[in-house]
């Protein structure tokens, strides 16, 4: 006995994109909690220090020096020259970059003052030192 269809039916053609819709939201929320941890990946040991908070909408730059003075942009480790390089070609695309340098505890302060002194030397005024409370 042939089935019968009931009348007007007709095939669905289109797809449920919301299963689609709720991966994309959940891989959405896994980028923004996980982002301020990669960018702040390299192991160190800020100063203590009471600060105003930077606005976390603004792009910015990490510069860090960690305790054996080796420079990272991010987490790549660069010698200072490499340094100087990226923050030019960075500075090219957004004249406005911000650059927060991010110096561990133990660090000489020789080699922190060497990147707030580059940092001027390229004309970077927005700039800040991270602080832990």
């Amino acid at each position: 006995m042939p089935r019968r269809h009931k009348a007007g039916y007709k095939p669905q053609a289109e797809m449920n994109l919301t299963p689609l819709m709720d991966l994309t939201f959940i891989l959405l929320i896994t980028f923004i909690i996980t982002f301020p941890l990669i960018e702040n990946g390299i192991p160190i040991k800020l100063p203590q220090g009471k600060t105003k908070p930077v606005d976390a909408s603004e792009a910015s730059t990490a510069v860090t020096v960690d305790k054996d003075g080796r420079y990272y942009v991010g987490d790549l480790t660069v010698t200072l020259d490499e340094l100087r390089s990226e923050l030019e070609k960075r500075k090219a695309s957004n004249p406005e970059i911000r650059v927060i340098i991010r110096g561990d505890v133990a660090a000489q302060y020789g080699a922190v003052a060497e990147v707030a002194k580059l940092l001027s030397s390229l004309g970077i005024k927005n700039t800040s030192l991270s602080f832990q409370e």
